[in-house]
């Protein structure tokens, strides 16, 4: 099978590129402003290129290359046969605590806004090929540490531990909980759903919600270090998503895969 991934630099692509990489034959592609790819050929593309912080404020950034070059690709491949597999994001739920893919949405950033209008649009649209969209929740795991402040709380409570000898939590983060899912779960997803023949969008997550809380404990404790408190930026506040949990009845009709629970992943050394 040929592929096209775009984003095959960022984390989600590093990994999925090795995932793929031994049964298919894999081309990629970096956002080149103006300088589009050619789709033609190719059985798949998997478009994993985006601006990925939350906190991006460039409205016109985020639009042109989120939103309007993915359109721009769906309609490429629309037009010559190539099935498009896409990342969407969780972030589009913002503060409601109904996690099922026709659920109300509230996107609370440029970001969200921008995954939530794509997959708004792509759905309306005629097809003639498959097109399967990706609702991550919280990705972690190997090839994140270029993500800087951007990086899960697991890179950044390892990173954190290894060089500040602690770990730092907002205040009442035993309050706040996440659905984390590692990357190789998400890269089987995406292997595995190349098989199947159905258009839709899909949550990927494991269906557990995780508090920081006891993500930074898990980490504090194998490294042997302290954890302190600090108040949320100002900046984060308002657009907090306090509580993620997957719902996967859509995913699970398709795959049954045994999702690694994070605070299992932090005790067998995966990071190492």
């Amino acid at each position: 099978m040929k592929i096209l991934i775009t984003g095959h630099k960022g984390f989600i692509g590093q990994n999925l590129y090795k995932t793929l990489e031994k049964d298919h034959d894999l081309y990629t592609y970096e956002w080149y402003p103006y300088e589009y790819p050619e789709v033609h050929g190719y059985d798949w593309v998997i478009h994993l290129g985006a601006i990925s912080s939350t906190t991006e404020k460039d409205v016109n950034k985020v639009m042109l290359q989120n939103y309007e070059f993915s359109q721009w690709l769906f309609d490429e491949c629309n037009k010559k046969n190539v099935n498009l597999q896409y990342s969407s994001s969780a972030s589009v739920y913002g503060t409601n605590t109904n996690f099922k893919e026709d659920a109300p949405k509230q996107p609370q950033s440029p970001y969200a806004w921008s995954k939530y209008l794509f997959d708004r649009w792509v759905t309306k649209q005629p097809k003639n090929i498959i097109v399967q969209g990706f609702r991550y929740f919280n990705v972690y795991g190997p090839n994140e540490d270029h993500k800087g402040n951007q990086a899960s709380p697991y890179t950044k409570f390892i990173e954190q531990a290894k060089t500040e000898k602690s770990v730092t939590i907002f205040k009442n983060s035993d309050k706040y909980k996440r659905d984390f899912v590692c990357v190789e779960d998400v890269c089987k997803v995406h292997k595995q759903m190349l098989k199947v023949k159905e258009n839709d969008i899909y949550n990927v997550g494991t269906g557990t919600a995780t508090s920081f809380y006891e993500v930074a404990s898990a980490i504090a404790e194998k490294y042997k270090v302290k954890i302190y408190e600090i108040e949320m930026p100002n900046n984060l506040k308002g657009q907090y998503q306090e509580f993620t949990k997957a719902n996967l009845d859509k995913l699970n009709k398709h795959l049954n895969i045994e999702w690694v629970n994070i605070l299992d992943y932090i005790k067998k050394d995966y990071n190492e």
